[in-house]
This record gives structure tokens, C-alpha cells and sequence, in this order.
């Protein structure tokens, strides 16, 4: 049994998204193992299986002592999952598996529902933000729905006994959709916490059916735990706006690896992409900001205007016309410009 640490430091990387984003668990760690470590398939799912038995609890803990899962939700989203992940690893065994890296069709059709998903998402992105809506609904509030609940529970169950995968990516873009007001954060912590039962159940037909090699399983779990713990930290604690779009780009690149796209075709589309990303981002933040200070400046302006029409107290006690401000014979008051102080000199003499 050998530990290799380039493994344990990729699997670092992929723990940190999936304690994030609850995504690309099996997406992004199946194909590292296969693709840069040389590891075969079967092996690549079944080991990638086990491991997540130990990385899911780790991330769904640091959840659960936020407050951030919803029970119910977990136990029909299971409901539907662990039985189906039994019949995926039963029909990877019977279908032979995969035994080469290329993807399979069942890999390819996951890989299209991603992309498609991801797209959902920005578009849900856009419409949110012109709609004004939020994703500010608490967790004790949600009426959960159990049939199209169980649905997804039953879709995300097979794919991952089938594949490995689905139990993040896939699983929360449909969360997102059926419970368009709760945060993605809130949704993270549920899927990590029913992902742990999914996983469980998909684990134990790997181990059944698959071909587990438990050097790449411990290396995993030596790169992953740690990580997915840092990232369910940050996931629990960060705000919504930072968490679905390193979702939906995690999910993206899942979808993009498993429709057949090569490493290098994939790396230089994802590094075109955060770059219009970032660029966009700088637009989007400089025009916002241009036209916060445009509002300043006239709100600025019309208050100035208003109080430069509104007459003040003096004005209306009879000072804004000419003589106003003296006696009836045209002297001015004491005190008032032109008048002689009652103590000075002056002021005696014209007494006598």
C-alpha cells in the first residue's frame, strides 16, 4: 500500500471546492485519477467512493453546527438516493464499467446535464438580480416539497452509483431550482449532509462490484479531510454572491471534462473564461460605482437647491424688504447697523 503525495495534494484542491460548494467531488477527482495519475477507472470510482465516506461527514459536521442543513429536506432528498445508488453500482457491474479514460455515454450525458445546469444557474443568476430577489429565506421557513424532493434524491442516487458523480454537482443545481429562495450556502450544508448516507450506500456497492485500491483511497482521504473542512468553513460563513459562482464554474468544468473535452483544450477554456470573468466583474464594478456617485452628486445638488428656496426665520419676521428693519421714522434699532450703542458717549449727549 503506497501513499502518493502528489495525490494527496490534488485531492487537497478538490476537497477545498467540494467543502465550499458541495460540487465536483466525483467530477473533478475521478478524472484526476485517471488523467494525471494514471489510475484505471473502475479503481479511480470505487476508491474516489470509500474516501468520500470519510471527506462528506467532515464538511456536513461544520454545516450542521452552523444551523445550515434542513432535516426533512435530508431525509427525502435519501429517501430517493441509497436505494438508487445500489442499482447504479449494480448496473456498472453489469454494463462493465469504463476501463479506459475516454468517457463513457453515461458520462457524456452527465456532462451535458452540468453545462446545462451551469447555464440554468447564471441565467437564474441574471434574472434574480434584475428581479431584485434574494436568497434570504431561513431554513426553518422552507415548506419542503417530498415528490419532486425524493425525484432528485432517486436522479442524483443512480448517477453516483453509476459514475461517482452527481451527488454535488448535479443535485444542488436542482436544489437551487425547486428552492429558488434559499441561499446556495444553506443548500451546500444540506447536500453535504444527505450526500453522506448517498455516499455510504454507493461505497458499499463499490466495494461489492468495483476495485478499491486503498493506497489511492488513504491518499485521498489524507489530501481531502482537511481541505473540505477549511472549505465548509467558508462556504457556511461566506454570502451568497461569492458562493454560486464558484459553483456554477465548478460545475462548468465538471461538465466540460466529462462531454470529452482534452486537458489542454480544457485548461485554456478556463483560464479564457475567468479571465472574461474578472474583466467583466471590473466593468460591472466600475460603471456600478460611476453611477452611485452620479446619484450622490445630484441628490447633493437638489438638496442644496431646496435649502436655498426655503425662507429663513429672519426673513419672515420682516427683513427681505427695504426699511423693514427700522422704526416707523426711519431709524434703525439699537444694535443694528447705524445705530449709537445706549452706554456709548454719544448716546448721553443726545439725551440732553
Amino acid at each position: 500500500m503506497h501513499i502518493d503525495a502528489y495525490i494527496v495534494l490534488g485531492s487537497a484542491v478538490v476537497g477545498l471546492l467540494v467543502g465550499m460548494t458541495g460540487a465536483g467531488g466525483g467530477a473533478l477527482m475521478t478524472p484526476m485519477l485517471i488523467l494525471l495519475f494514471g489510475v484505471k477507472a473502475p479503481a479511480a470510482i470505487s476508491s474516489d467512493l470509500v474516501a468520500a465516506v470519510l471527506m462528506r461527514p467532515v464538511g456536513a459536521a461544520v454545516h450542521m453546527r452552523k444551523g445550515t442543513v434542513n432535516y426533512r429536506l435530508v431525509g427525502w432528498l435519501t429517501l430517493g438516493s441509497v436505494p438508487l445508488a445500489f442499482l447504479g453500482a449494480y448496473l456498472l457491474h453489469v454494463l462493465g464499467g469504463s476501463g479506459s479514460a475516454a468517457p463513457t455515454r453515461v458520462e457524456q450525458a452527465l456532462g451535458a446535464a452540468l453545462l446545462t445546469g451551469a447555464a440554468a444557474m447564471v441565467i437564474r443568476y441574471v434574472m434574480d438580480a434584475r428581479g431584485g430577489k434574494e436568497r434570504t429565506a431561513v431554513l426553518r421557513d422552507l415548506a419542503v416539497r417530498p415528490l419532486p424532493t425524493v425525484a432528485i434524491g432517486m436522479l442524483g442516487g443512480l448517477i453516483v452509483g453509476l459514475t461517482s458523480v452527481g451527488s454535488g454537482s448535479l443535485m444542488i443545481v436542482l436544489l437551487l431550482f425547486l428552492y429558488p429562495m434559499i441561499s446556495a450556502g444553506r443548500l451546500v450544508g444540506t447536500d453535504l449532509t444527505q450526500a453522506v448516507p448517498l455516499t455510504l450506500a454507493a461505497a458499499a456497492g463499490a466495494l461489492v462490484f468495483g476495485h478499491v485500491e486503498f493506497g489511492v483511497t488513504i491518499s485521498i482521504v489524507i489530501g481531502s479531510v482537511p481541505a473540505v473542512l477549511i472549505g465548509s468553513m467558508l462556504s457556511s460563513s461566506a454570502p451568497d454572491k461569492f458562493i454560486r459562482p464558484v459553483i456554477t464554474f465548478v460545475i462548468f468544468a465538471s461538465g466540460l471534462k466529462y462531454v470529452g473535452v482534452g486537458t489542454t483544450a480544457l485548461g485554456w477554456m478556463l483560464g479564457i473564461i475567468l479571465v472574461g470573468a474578472v474583466a467583466g466583474w471590473l466593468v460591472v464594478t466600475i460603471r456600478r460605482r460611476a453611477a452611485d456617485r452620479e446619484v450622490l452628486v445630484a441628490e447633493g445638488a437638489g438638496q442644496a437647491m431646496s435649502a436655498g428656496a426655503t425662507p429663513t426665520v429672519g426673513d419672515q419676521n420682516g427683513t427681505s424688504e427695504h426699511g423693514a428693519s427700522q422704526h416707523g421714522n426711519g431709524e434703525p434699532r439699537d444694535g443694528e447697523p447705524g445705530s449709537v450703542p445706549p452706554h456709548s458717549p454719544g448716546w448721553h449727549r443726545a439725551a440732553r
